[in-house]
């Protein structure tokens, strides 16, 4: 199956297209720019949320629901964040249809129109504000640290599977504080979650950092991003968290009386990582044969392919993969065991290959007689032989190096694909035949950014946390700079 892949190297566009479709993870839908999430990229979808849901509640966070549709009128009362996505914006403006004259056809009813329109939820910070205003009249009410599970709308006309989608599903936070200082607490700690998640759960290193200010969330003060590094050379930003100052606070009046009975206006952040993630981790790991999973997201962690010839043979394998199904799954393994005779073994390698799963156990009458299995890692392609007894802790250990190994091979490819240009010509050299992440002095003006974009493609990911203070010259203008910064071409 994996065969069939275009190579990356040929074409690394077409080659993720074909794998999000031929590893069954999505496929397009009806609905031009919207994906159906296939039921083995949504166990993957649904590990990876498990995980955050968990760390958002150990970080005092709780889950909550807020409506699809927004106010028109909401969103005019936060200038920037209007005009960062309006361009975007689904809108309804009727709520009822009606039987054409001539009875073959529906139109929309004139007669039904909203008295106000509404706005398919791109991102929920106004509708969310306008209700916390309800919630807050003293600081006991603070701090709101709430969190919700959804889906949005974003009016993409060019879009890619998981990358770029006209819906997608997210979780966005929206947490209100009674002090600065509380609120960029939160918003770096947030930060943190997600690149604790990326990089122990998703195999992914990322460089962390703020975005410039041209970059930055519509409405934000400050926004932190996690950064990756894709196998094409291309960066993908993977989540961000955002310091919202008291914009939203002051555009909805969101106000409460501090400890000296005076009223003060609230700070608040956002966070969110979204179905993009799914993106990044077939990008940063798979290969020519399919996809890698990390044990960490894995569906099933280990698959069992019984080999067999009649069904005396079956019986017996059947009964002793059972037994080692239920040894890995004491050692909180998650497994499947694949008895299907529709298909036979090569067929059931293949496909398993091509869908990333971290180990594979072949079992046979041969090894039935030795008292062996036949292990196959899929990062590594190797194939090694164990004994029956402690498969178990066999490959709980191979499971924990999987993970650790692909972690260790994005990492590699990242140091391999980070420079430092000096000069505009080495800067455009690296971006064109190297590829990947290139740290350079800008002069810090959002036109000489725009420019050297608008020259390149490539843009500036973040200014990392951190970043070591030096003396030079923008690379484009030759101004004086403090900091070289990160830029690379980008999905």
């Amino acid at each position: 199956m994996g065969k069939f892949l275009t190579k990356r190297e040929d074409n690394y566009s077409q080659w993720y297209n074909e794998l999000v479709i031929k590893a069954d993870l999505a496929e397009n839908s009806a609905v031009r720019g919207c994906m159906v999430i296939k039921p083995y990229g949504y166990a993957i979808w649904e590990k990876m949320q498990a995980a955050l849901d968990q760390m958002f509640k150990d970080t005092g966070h709780v889950n909550a629901y807020f409506p699809l549709f927004i106010p028109k009128s909401f969103f005019s009362k936060e200038a920037a964040h209007v005009e960062g996505f309006a361009k975007e914006c689904a809108v309804v403006t009727h709520y009822r249809l009606r039987n054409t004259a001539d009875g073959k056809g529906i139109e929309v009813d004139p007669d039904a129109k909203l008295e106000e329109e509404l706005i398919v939820r791109p991102t929920s910070e106004t509708i969310i504000w306008n209700t916390y205003k309800n919630w807050i009249q003293s600081y006991r009410d603070l701090p709101i640290l709430c969190n919700q599970w959804a889906n949005v709308v974003r009016w993409e006309m060019r879009t890619r599977l998981f990358l770029r989608t006209a819906e997608f599903l997210w979780q966005e936070g929206h947490t209100a504080h009674a002090t600065e200082e509380e609120a960029v607490a939160e918003t770096v700690q947030m930060i943190n979650v997600y690149s604790d998640f990326a990089e122990n759960f998703m195999a992914m290193p990322v460089i962390k950092g703020h975005k410039t200010a041209n970059e930055r969330f519509a409405g934000a003060l400050d926004t932190y991003t996690i950064e990756a590094l894709m196998q094409d050379g291309k960066a993908l930003q993977s989540g961000t968290s955002h310091f919202l100052g008291q914009n939203f606070a002051k555009a909805f009046d969101v106000q409460f009386a501090n400890k000296e009975g005076k009223l003060q206006h609230v700070w608040a952040t956002s966070w969110g990582v979204s179905t993009r993630l799914m993106g990044a981790l077939v990008m940063a790991h798979s290969d020519d044969n399919g996809l890698v999973l990390p044990p960490k997201l894995a569906p099933y962690q280990v698959v069992i392919v019984p080999i067999y010839k009649g069904d005396e043979q079956y019986a017996k394998v059947k009964e002793a993969g059972n037994k080692i199904k239920e040894e890995l799954k004491d050692f909180g393994i998650t497994v499947k065991f694949d008895d299907r005779d529709t298909h036979k073994p090569g067929w059931k390698f293949a496909e398993y290959e091509l869908k990333g799963v971290p180990i594979r156990i072949a079992l046979g009458a041969r090894d039935l007689e030795n008292g062996t299995v036949e292990v196959a890692r899929r990062d590594t392609l190797e194939k090694n032989t164990y004994p029956q007894e402690n498969i178990a802790k066999v490959v709980k250990n191979l499971l924990n190096d999987i993970q650790e190994n692909i972690y260790n091979k994005a990492l590699n490819y990242r140091k391999e694909h980070t420079f430092s240009a000096n000069n505009w010509d080495e800067f455009v050299d690296y971006l064109d035949n190297k590829g990947g992440f290139v740290y350079a002095h800008w002069d810090g003006t959002t036109e000489t950014e725009l420019a050297i974009k608008d020259k390149t493609k490539a843009t500036i990911r973040c200014i990392p946390i951190d970043n070591p203070l030096e003396d030079g010259k923008c690379i484009l203008t030759g101004k004086p700079s403090t900091q070289k910064v990160l830029f690379a071409k980008s999905y």
